[in-house]
């Protein structure tokens, strides 16, 4: 079987996109967007999202582009690299086996993140261009970790469109509005 997004089968990780963390991030401001735009996607077509937090007390909280796309929400705090763990309880009660992945830093938890959702039996769906690093070479690394593992690889607009699923879905002139 092919794996695919649709809103009934995915919920949105967004790792650790941070006040402090991701203004040293390579293509700072793309991920900001990227990552913005699918939150405003998942809360439009009402895909659950888990967000975590790595030491916010020291790294700070999720930005605001991400807290305003959401509404409210309850981040997940963690100190290990790996979201899964403390997110795993969240991510379970959502019933949901596909997860769309995004976040900082890519070699890092991003890569941790994902290693231990396949472990547990998840499709990843690793969004390219909404995972960042401090250096460009580490998110290379992390990318191809990603892909080696199992993550399947896709951008911002092509999940957003395989999501919508058609041009005739009631919420495609809103989506594509953000797109553009």
């Amino acid at each position: 079987m092919i794996a695919r997004l649709t809103p009934e089968n995915c919920l949105l990780l967004i790792v650790d996109v941070q006040t402090r963390l991701l203004p040293e991030m390579w293509e700072a401001q793309r991920v900001e967007r990227n990552c913005q735009v699918l939150a405003k996607v998942a809360r439009r077509l009402e895909i659950p999202v888990v967000v975590s937090e790595q030491n916010p007390a020291k790294i700070g909280g999720t930005i605001d582009s991400i807290k305003e796309a959401l509404g409210e929400f309850s981040p997940v705090e963690k100190m290990r690299f790996s979201a899964w763990p403390d997110a795993q309880e969240q991510i379970e009660m959502a019933n949901r086996k596909t997860i769309l992945l995004c976040g900082l830093e890519g070699h890092i938890c991003v890569t941790q993140t994902a290693l231990d959702l396949l472990s547990n039996g998840a499709t990843v769906f690793a969004v390219y261009d909404a995972i960042s690093s401090r250096q460009e070479h580490n998110r290379r690394i992390g990318w191809e970790r990603l892909k080696v593992a199992g993550a399947l690889p896709t951008s911002t607009e092509s999940a957003v469109f395989e999501l919508l699923q058609s041009a005739e879905s009631p919420d495609f002139k809103a989506i594509l509005a953000l797109i553009k």
